[in-house]
């Protein structure tokens, strides 16, 4: 069968791959859509210190069952997406139940081959069955990265949220802050890019690039600032500007990795007696609150998918995204 291989940073291209063979406790998919992130371009790039080569990417997924084997509530013929995560089982974070920051997690397309093939095995705990859209089911994933983060942060109804980056996890984060009656302020310096966040959930919007940011969070929150702070871009200054802009005694959440050392005034971690937490991937509950949340068509599926290619067409998009990054939210590939 077919799949996408990366070789090495830059070198992506279509290779025959053997076939999987359904194990005990499994069942037999056929790959219909794989949703690109940021992460699989950061593989591409040769920038995920993750990631070893040769790799299949991929894992943001739509499938169809066709081999339930043991498991007939698996039906053949049913759309799924799954979770693409794997813990150890007896590490501290496993052993705490959040199996999502296990010290020696494998994501499918990361520390193990992903789902950019023509078919894969996955265990029956892992699939999700919903009333959704092949695309929509692509979605599900990455939607839970923010979600999570917003999990992390204990945002309620009575929350003020500010969003750094409206990309794909940016977009989680509104739309999951939103979810759980958040008024959440959207920040980035794409004016087309708040668009969608609004329609994702967003209340209000920032172009941080043509405005004040202190002043215009100042001004939308009454001199307080937000009571939390969710960070999904991944720079030095807007790691910076979470612990600077939220309120006394809020909560920053950091999503995006930095890909430099961070300088802090560290004096406002302790005047603000601030929780600075991380979040990381996601739990099974967050799959399931997103499956709600789309069910319910309460986000902006056209919108969020930038571009759709076809299989074979996947190492051009790669190029293409690496050369000029800010023209691409979300990629989709259609496999099948």
């Amino acid at each position: 069968m077919k799949a996408i291989v990366l070789q090495g940073p830059g070198k992506a291209g279509v290779q025959n791959v053997a076939e999987p063979r359904r194990g005990e406790g499994e069942v037999l998919l056929q790959v219909r859509k794989i949703g690109l992130c940021g992460s699989d371009l950061n593989s591409y790039r040769g920038r995920n210190p993750l990631v070893t080569y040769p790799r299949i990417p991929g894992h943001e997924i739509a499938a169809t069952v066709v081999d339930s084997g043991s498991h007939p509530e698996w039906a053949v013929g049913t759309d799924v997406t799954l979770s693409p995560y794997r813990g150890c089982g007896h590490c501290a974070a496993c052993e705490r139940g959040r199996p999502n920051a296990c010290k020696d997690n494998e994501t499918l397309g990361v520390q193990r081959d992903g789902a950019l093939t023509e078919y894969i095995t996955a265990r029956t705990e892992k699939l999700f069955r919903a009333n959704l859209s092949l695309k929509e089911l692509c979605l599900v994933e990455p939607l839970t990265v923010g979600f999570h983060a917003a999990r992390r942060g204990r945002v309620t109804g009575e929350d003020t949220v500010a969003v750094f980056g409206c990309g794909g996890v940016g977009l989680g984060a509104i739309a999951g802050a939103a979810f759980r009656g958040a008024r959440v302020i959207g920040i980035d310096v794409d004016d087309a890019k708040l668009e969608t966040a609004k329609k994702a959930g967003a209340a209000e919007g920032i172009n941080s690039k043509g405005s004040d940011l202190h002043a215009r969070l100042a001004e939308m929150t009454k001199g307080r600032g937000p009571d939390a702070v969710i960070e999904a871009i991944g720079l030095a200054a807007t790691y910076r500007a979470a612990v600077e802009e939220v309120a006394y005694a809020g909560r920053v959440v950091y999503i995006g990795w930095a890909k430099e050392q961070v300088a802090y005034e560290t004096r406002l971690f302790v005047h603000k007696e601030l929780d600075i937490m991380g979040s990381r991937n996601a739990m099974q509950e967050d799959f399931r609150e997103v499956i709600r949340m789309l069910e319910a068509k309460r986000f902006p599926v056209e919108e969020a998918v930038t571009n759709t290619v076809a299989f074979e067409d996947t190492p051009a998009i790669l190029d293409a995204w690496n050369r000029e990054p800010e023209r691409f939210t979300k990629v989709m590939v259609d496999v099948s």
